[in-house]
């Protein structure tokens, strides 16, 4: 198993803990460059009824306090679903050179499905995406989820 199967294993993880607040099932861990995790987030809105407590923006908070910076300048992010554009402007903000992701958002992705904020060479700042990881399992998460729903 590669090492980004094996980090999408422990956010998927986070993303299922998320279940029990009734969130949308999505978890992330930040990884530091020697592949030590300095943060982990998984969403929260529910709880908090917060609109920004998405799991990416969590576990950059957490990164950052880790390491007494915001440059997360040798992370790489691992998310179970495409990060959406307010992710993406917060994973460009904190310099974060690779992002790793499970499920496509056909609906609200900004790594590709919709935009590809990450990638647009006007910005100051682009990042390498790893697209795919664990696809079906991160996606099967998030149908068993919404189908509870209906």
């Amino acid at each position: 198993m590669n090492r980004y199967a094996e980090w999408m294993g422990e956010a998927l993880a986070e993303a299922r803990s998320a279940l029990g607040s009734g969130d949308v099932p999505v978890g992330a861990i930040i990884m530091d460059a020697a592949g030590n995790r300095i943060g982990v987030g998984r969403n929260e809105r529910e709880l908090h009824q917060d609109p920004t407590a998405h799991a990416e923006l969590i576990a950059i908070r957490e990164a950052a306090a880790a390491l007494g910076d915001w440059h997360l300048t040798g992370a790489t992010l691992v998310v179970t679903l495409e990060p959406c554009v307010m992710c993406a402007g917060a994973i460009l903000n904190s310099r974060i050179p690779r992002v790793v992701f499970g499920a496509w958002d056909e609906k609200a992705g900004a790594v590709g499905s919709v935009y590809d904020v990450l990638r647009d060479r006007r910005l100051n700042h682009t990042v390498e995406v790893i697209a795919g990881v664990e696809a079906e399992a991160c996606a099967q998460l998030l149908l068993e989820f919404f189908q509870s729903k209906r």
